[in-house]
């Protein structure tokens, strides 16, 4: 029997419909992405620690899950919001349906919400915090407590999903149709690469692989002096979620390794070299979550179609004089892009490594490399 659930936003909107994964409630930061598939990356992936995701896509599930496709151990979304759940999925990759897989992680899903009227309520009023749940509880005081629970502002939540140990990471993207019994062939590591997880993806680290280099990911806190002891060719920073700002002295050890290093910042590490530079982020409206991004290079004038899933922005005129701003959002002026040359640093506000998402901008995982030969 199907169960009846509710999402509540803190603004007192409702919206009603069916209960899939696991029951009870969940409470997070209710936001969309237009991705027309993923959902799998898109759960795993650790930047959506604290929200509940709703999908504009009306059809999701028909792939089912599998293990190949997450981009952590377990999804960091604490909810998800759909249109219609397919029961039965048609993929030769899928392990199980999409119900189940969120149901055995604990994760709390609604389908059969107005999606559409959804989306716009959040373009219009902004990203809010929301609860789903199974239970029978007013609506009323659902928004209520909603309205009760802590804003993602001021939040650091990349400390708490960090690695808490350094380790080494070398293996590269998987080829998912090589032929039974055939072994993908190995890529030359020649570069030795600290990689910070602010919660990183794991399809990061695989195309790092890919370009030549052996990946030694540390925890947040990990100092510059650690860092520069190792010699490391380059640093990488990577995404993560929660405000640039509140993650705990991260913006003082990037300063103490721009210059002495090359550094590649993608996402969160975007922002918190835009910080180490003495730059500021902001809180945006409702973020910018898919993978039908424009983003213009203006160092070439080519426009890329890239991936994004980010709710604070880099704040361009605090950054005048400080760094050159490469890439911006054709949708609303934003800025995607930074670079330092004379520091041999550049960074981005996309996810290059999109997954999922367009593969317009997989070269900057091989400008980096050419920035490490070159060093």
């Amino acid at each position: 029997m199907t169960k009846r659930a509710v999402l509540a936003l803190a603004d007192g909107t409702t919206f009603e419909g069916r209960a899939f994964g696991a029951s009870g409630e969940t409470v997070g930061e209710v936001v969309f992405n237009t991705s027309m598939y993923g959902y799998q990356e898109i759960l795993t992936d650790p930047s959506y620690v604290g929200q509940i995701v709703t999908m504009t896509y009306p059809e999701m599930g028909n792939i089912g899950a599998n293990a190949g496709d997450e981009e952590a151990g377990l999804p960091h979304a604490v909810g998800m919001v759909v249109r219609s759940l397919t029961k039965t999925p048609s993929n030769w990759r899928s392990q199980e349906t999409l119900d189940a897989y969120l149901a055995r992680h604990g994760r709390v899903g609604i389908e059969g919400v107005d999606t559409r009227r959804l989306v716009r309520h959040l373009r219009t009023h902004g990203a809010q915090t929301g609860i789903i749940s199974t239970e029978n509880v007013s609506a009323a005081a659902l928004s209520e407590r909603a309205r009760a629970a802590v804003s993602m502002e001021g939040l650091d939540l990349a400390t708490g999903v960090s690695c808490k140990e350094p380790y080494l990471f070398t293996t590269p993207t998987p080829d998912v149709f090589l032929a039974t019994g055939d072994k993908q062939p190995e890529p030359e590591l020649k570069y030795d690469v600290i990689a910070y997880d602010y919660g990183l993806k794991r399809s990061m680290l695989q195309y790092l692989v890919d370009v030549g280099c052996r990946v030694t990911v540390v925890p947040s806190h990990f100092t510059a002096e650690q860092v520069l002891a190792k010699k490391p060719h380059g640093v990488f920073l990577a995404n993560g979620p929660g405000d640039p700002a509140a993650v705990k002295g991260a913006d003082r050890t990037v300063a103490a390794l721009l210059g002495k290093v090359p550094v590649f910042g993608i996402c969160l590490g975007h922002q918190i070299m835009a910080l180490a530079l003495g730059g500021r982020t902001y809180k945006m409206k409702f973020g910018h979550r898919g993978g039908n991004q424009p983003v213009k290079d203006l160092t070439t004038g080519k426009v890329e179609i890239t991936a994004q899933n980010h709710g604070f922005a880099v704040d361009d005129a605090s950054l005048k004089g400080k760094a050159v701003v490469t890439h911006i959002n054709l949708n609303d002026g934003t800025v995607e892009g930074l670079a330092v040359p004379d520091a041999r640093a550049f960074s981005v506000q996309y996810h290059p490594e999109a997954s999922p998402g367009p593969h317009d901008a997989r070269y900057l995982f091989s400008r980096f490399a050419t920035l490490m030969a070159g060093s």
